[in-house]
């Protein structure tokens, strides 16, 4: 047991001072034990790693936001998605002859397919700058990928009913454009079911049923990939490309 005392400094028989009892900056005290007087170890006290103060959590929030820097994301973000398309619409119909060239040595299931790879990246960075919110890097990515999707969609003249617009600008030489558009809405369509299964397994599974694990970061992003997949093989072996 620990000794305590109320004088000042008492003595005991063998000459011990109370003193010595008192913990020191070893994290250690001075205890008797079994008559004997010894050092044993003690906890200590965790120091508090932050400072007290009288701010509620909203306002240290308030106080680390940098709204700033969110009006620029926004504005670059609107210009990432106007500038683009804009300008491969004006690439489109004043260099026709330009970008035919360009397109001319793929086929028509290459440019897809990287019209689609790009379409499928710019979505899950989009998901990604949420998921990991501190890190910018997604968001950079996310407007890197955007702006050069825009482009080709502007080149490409995607819009509803795109197969008039191309055969306008490009005449015969539109299948090239064509199955950058259909590559393109294959990978939105597929995000647009991927995001109805998903909220439906929100929905329908219980939270304690084995099948929640789908509703998992890692198994979500497995499922979009082999949704955004399956599009692709539509897109590439149904014969799509042909009709358009």
């Amino acid at each position: 047991m620990t000794v305590e005392s109320k004088d000042a400094n008492p003595e005991f028989a063998d000459g011990t001072s109370n003193d010595a009892l008192l913990p020191d900056k070893t994290n250690e005290a001075v205890e008797i034990v079994e008559g004997k007087v010894e050092k044993v170890s003690v906890s200590k006290h965790p120091e508090a790693s932050i400072p007290q103060t009288d701010l509620s959590l909203a306002d240290i929030k308030r106080s680390q936001s940098r709204p700033l820097r969110w009006v620029v994301y926004l504005i670059i973000l609107l210009i990432a998605i106007i500038a683009p398309y804009w300008f491969g619409r004006v690439l489109a119909v004043q260099h026709t002859s330009q970008v035919i060239k360009l397109l001319s040595p793929f086929a028509p299931q290459g440019v897809s397919l990287v019209a689609w790879t790009v379409t499928v990246f710019v979505l899950a960075t989009f998901a990604l700058s949420f998921v990991e919110a501190h890190a910018w890097l997604w968001r950079i990515l996310f407007l890197l990928l955007l702006g050069f999707d825009q482009l080709i969609a502007g080149i490409c003249l995607l819009k509803f009913q795109f197969w008039y617009s191309t055969y306008v600008v490009y005449g015969s030489a539109s299948t090239l454009p064509n199955a950058v558009n259909v590559g393109i809405i294959a990978a939105l369509l597929a995000a647009g079911v991927y995001a109805i299964v998903f909220v439906g397994l929100l929905i329908g599974i219980k939270k304690d049923s084995p099948l929640n694990v789908l509703t998992r970061s890692w198994a979500s992003f497995l499922m979009y990939f082999i949704i955004e997949g399956i599009a692709l093989l539509i897109v590439l072996f149904s014969g799509i490309l042909a009709a358009v």
